[in-house]
């Protein structure tokens, strides 16, 4: 059943192809490289698909969704870079596939040096890998489980998120759909609203894309900065923070539960930070900087957020700023998002446990007997969801130095290596020193954009669903 799922999200991957087929013929590109692009990946599909669907247990066990999770996620960069290769766009295969993982994996690194120079139908595509990989092709495959027969919930679990998923609807295929709907409808009101601000359709649709799915791809060189106007940043900024929010926080929102949200602690957390992160940032732009009072609270609203989100959208070269600010900046690529949305990074969660688990450590050396567990939403956690959040960022800390080192080992400079693996395996996009906001990743070597592509899908993946497959007991038959 492992290779019949892949092969189905292959066939979606394959689907969603033929929606920048239709682009090009639009615009009267290239649509043939991109139609057989679509029957490769197809065809692929199909034969991992028929053979396997039949014959193949269908009960999906844990174990099963985090192979299905991570050689899905595989496949669909290898066969996602097919458009970028066979039309021509990017001529080397290592940069094909460094930019398709940065799209699945929502993570905005990009190695195009003239981005409007490409064809509308690659950017098209470009901005699409963003929003499937944004919310989870395997959520949207979840919905559509029970015409295979098969239990999703394992898939979701894998995929979704953060620590643990929300259930909407007591059948997991409910949850998948109400989570799209909100995904469709957000996408579609922002691009309506940037249109209505005055946003051309093509540019509105693909931001609205990127930014619900906190990817960052732009389809201009200079990213938002291009648009010299405020309302489109506001727009811009607004959206990114509510696709920073947990997806179920933003149902029990719509659906007029409002007391779910001002009860739910990473929430509360996440609107302080943001707030007080951007009035911090803003102050000092508008004393230090000169900027104007409106400048200085839009750009440090736009940055702040963009980057706490792992948007990476940029209006402000911060590496201009002062040191302290770009200190606050790489700060805050740790930071993440909540957990149950599009958002990278560690996550205010962990955050919020791991710091709540420290301070109780040190009354447990005064009372060493008593038992006292981290409280979160006025609820116990349970104890292996503290000892999994501490090496969760154990572990993610212990990757990104490790990744650093490696880098550097490719010859970048400290801030660059540094500011390259925070920047992928947090699925932020711009980083520090050659790979910040106004660069890209072309000068690279091709082995540290391997490297990086895999740090995006470890940080997409949230290490374990990737990191365990590379463990010797998982593939022991017990």
């Amino acid at each position: 059943m492992t290779f019949a799922l892949i092969g189905t999200l292959l066939a979606i991957v394959a689907a969603m192809m033929l929606l920048a087929v239709g682009v090009a013929i639009y615009y009267g590109e290239d649509w043939q490289s991109l139609l057989l692009s679509s029957g490769i990946t197809m065809a692929v599909g199909a034969l991992l698909y028929l053979p396997n669907v039949k014959n193949s247990n269908r009960d999906v066990r844990k174990r099963d969704g985090f192979l299905i999770v991570t050689l899905g996620w595989v496949a669909m960069s290898m066969l996602g870079s097919l458009p970028f290769a066979l039309t021509g766009a990017i001529d080397n295969i290592v940069d094909a596939i460094f930019e398709t993982v940065s799209g699945f994996t929502t993570t905005g690194a990009t190695i195009l040096t003239d981005i409007e120079g490409q064809a509308k139908s690659i950017l098209f595509w470009r901005s699409m890998t963003h929003w499937i990989g944004g919310m989870g092709i395997i959520v949207l495959t979840v919905a559509i489980l029970p015409l295979l027969g098969v239990g999703g919930m394992q898939l979701f679990i894998a995929e979704s998120p953060g620590i643990t998923p929300d259930k909407l609807h007591p059948r997991i295929t409910g949850t998948a759909k109400r989570l799209w709907f909100i995904y469709f409808a957000l996408t579609a009101a922002e691009a309506i609203a940037l249109w209505v601000a005055g946003m051309g359709w093509f540019d509105a649709i693909n931001h609205a894309m990127a930014t619900m799915a906190t990817g960052g791809f732009s389809t201009k060189n200079a990213s938002i900065a291009a648009f010299n106007s405020p309302a489109i940043h506001y727009i811009i900024t607004i959206f990114m923070f509510l696709a920073g929010v947990n997806f179920t926080l933003l149902y029990f929102g719509f659906s007029g539960r409002i007391k779910q949200l001002r009860q739910n602690e990473e929430f509360r957390v996440y609107s302080w930070n943001t707030l007080i992160f951007s009035g911090v940032v803003a102050l000092v732009l508008i004393i230090f900087q000169s900027y104007s009072i409106e400048e200085g609270i839009r750009g440090g609203f736009f940055t702040v957020i963009s980057i706490m989100t792992s948007t990476g959208f940029v209006t402000e070269n911060y590496l201009l700023w002062p040191n302290f600010l770009i200190f606050l900046i790489f700060v805050l690529f740790f930071s993440g998002g909540s957990t149950g949305s599009t958002a990278g990074g560690i996550k205010v969660m962990r955050h919020i446990i791991m710091i709540k688990n420290s301070f109780l450590e040190l009354k447990r050396q005064i009372h060493p007997n008593a038992i006292i567990p981290v409280r979160f939403n006025n609820r116990a956690v349970p104890q292996n969801i503290t000892n999994t959040v501490a090496a969760f960022v154990l572990i993610w800390l212990t990757v990104f130095f490790v990744g650093s080192f490696v880098m550097s080992m490719f010859g970048l400079d400290f801030m660059s290596a540094v500011g390259s693996v925070t920047a992928t395996l947090g699925n932020i996009g711009p980083g520090l020193g050659s790979v910040g906001p106004v660069d890209n990743f072309a000068h690279i070597p091709a082995g540290g954009k391997l490297f990086l592509s895999f740090l995006m899908l470890l940080g997409r993946l949230e290490m374990f669903t990737v990191l365990i497959l590379f463990m010797p007991y998982f593939w022991q038959r017990r």
